[in-house]
């Protein structure tokens, strides 16, 4: 009776230790599945940064006009006022463009923003570059300080010509604890 318990006991933590090494596996196989799982629904399409020497090579494609769309959103901690001053904009495939947003801190204390950008499609967002973003810095404002926050950017001339529309999408987090702490 005593060996068929410890038998029972001995496969018991076999199977716990099995299931820990899984969890920890899957842990490791999250970051490749969701990379998958944005490029299939377009989610959090990554932003080219490039610089002006790239933007500057583009040539104008007149033959077409690509819709470019403008969202924001707050994080659940941020409470600014952020939105774009303009809803959209059509331009044409190398032509640089600048359009601006406006944040507004309501607190009574001040605070730092960080706004984190994505594209969708994602299939589009290799063909978006940005020359200049207030996304790059962060973003200080003073009690009922307000900003507007420029954006350039440049809709390559090598977007597939099925892609009609694109969206740059920012979501605005607090940061106010990490930043204005280490400055004072």
């Amino acid at each position: 009776m005593k060996d068929e318990k410890q038998a029972r006991h001995g496969q018991l933590v076999k199977r716990l230790l099995l299931m820990t090494a899984a969890m920890f596996g899957f842990g490791f196989a999250l970051v490749p599945l969701y990379d998958v799982f944005c490029d299939i629904t377009g989610l959090n399409g990554k932003i080219s940064t490039s610089g002006p020497s790239q933007a500057s090579t583009q040539t104008l494609d007149e033959s077409r006009e690509v819709r470019v769309q403008f969202i924001t959103q707050n994080n659940e901690s941020m409470s600014w006022e952020f939105y774009p001053l303009t809803k959209e904009v059509k331009v044409h495939p190398g032509q640089p463009v600048k359009v601006e947003f406006l944040a507004r801190n309501p607190a009574a204390r001040a605070m730092a923003g960080q706004a984190v950008p994505s594209v969708s499609t994602s299939r589009g967002a290799d063909y978006f570059h940005k020359t200049e973003c207030f996304c790059f810095t962060h973003q200080v404002l003073e009690p009922g300080e307000e900003i507007r926050m420029p954006v350039v950017f440049v809709v390559d001339t090598a977007l597939p010509k099925d892609i009609r529309t694109l969206t740059l999408h920012y979501t605005l987090f607090d940061i106010s604890e990490a930043t204005i702490k280490t400055k004072g």
